[in-house]
């Protein structure tokens, strides 16, 4: 590669956008400034080694008879204290950030606001996003809208096997587990659309675990939600979950006008009850090798 495409790769990949440093919320913006002073701070170390390698190597040339040479050299007090004292410096500074980070943007952590924060029940499946709206009763497929500068608490959990769910442009992922209820609390500052994604990896339609959010003005929410009320279709807890719970790649955006009240907790119910999820069963069925005819006829 000629030195020339080193100079103006920069300036090409200057023009890409990416949730990292264009994030909205308060989450967001706040992980955007954490990674970039952890990005400044060990630049302290790299950067003058760097420089270091280039001037020592052109100093020392096998050309520059003016060098010093000394070959019996071993010890140094000045260079072992900038060696160890500064990493170790950056270090517990780091720590001491990321300590109080760690807590600060705690996914399970309430958003403080002056709105009312929303509740959306997030619930992988093979391979779709079922999305639960319970102060709405609607519910959707592959599709999130969420009003701007308000906080939403989202409880997760999985109708299959183990998942994660994350809007980048928002901040934090959080995993979704058969079974198990977790949440994690975003908010989006400013309107838009932005892609939110499954990044665990999840079988065959993991891809395809896409799903568009768009956050909107108070207003354009509510006319958003009167639409998902005229679909004539339904999410009642088992028999329509059970449904829209069978594995399918690339599933296309479904409204639902009515739910069953407590979604949520039915289904993290079911499985404490033993009975697991649709999905789950018909996931894990297909995976699982047939009993050989020996066997069979041993029993």
């Amino acid at each position: 590669m000629s030195a020339m495409t080193w100079l103006t790769a920069p300036l090409l990949l200057s023009g890409c956008g990416s949730a990292l440093m264009d994030p909205t919320g308060e989450v967001g913006q706040g992980l955007k400034s954490l990674i970039i002073t952890a990005f400044g701070l060990m630049l302290i170390v790299v950067i003058p080694v760097i420089v270091m390698t280039i001037l020592f190597a052109w100093k020392y040339r096998s050309t520059n008879l003016a060098a010093k040479y000394t070959p019996n050299w071993e010890h140094s007090n000045i260079i072992e204290v900038f060696v160890w004292a500064i990493p170790a410096v950056i270090i517990l500074f780091l720590a001491i950030l990321t300590w109080q980070t760690s807590h600060e943007y705690d996914p399970h952590k309430p958003i403080a606001s002056a709105d009312e924060t929303m509740t959306i029940d997030a619930i992988s499946l093979d391979w779709k996003w079922l999305f639960v709206y319970p102060e709405q009763g609607i519910a959707t497929i592959n599709e999130l809208a969420l009003p701007v500068d308000t906080p939403v608490h989202f409880r997760v959990t999985s109708g299959t096997v183990m998942n994660s769910f994350m809007i980048p442009t928002l901040g934090s992922q959080i995993y979704a587990m058969a079974g198990m209820a977790n949440d994690v609390y975003l908010e989006g500052s400013e309107t838009g659309t932005f892609r939110g994604r499954s990044t665990h990896y999840s079988g065959a339609g993991f891809s395809e675990m896409l799903f568009d959010t768009h956050v909107t003005s108070e207003q354009d929410f509510q006319t958003w939600v009167d639409k998902v009320k005229q679909s004539p279709d339904t999410m009642m807890f088992p028999q329509d979950y059970d449904q829209v719970a069978k594995p399918s790649i690339a599933a296309p955006i479904q409204y639902f006008s009515q739910v069953s009240p407590n979604f949520y907790e039915d289904l993290i119910q079911s499985y404490k009850a033993g009975h697991g999820g649709p999905s789950h069963g018909e996931h894990n069925e297909a995976q699982e090798p047939s009993m050989p005819m020996s066997a069979q006829a041993a029993e």
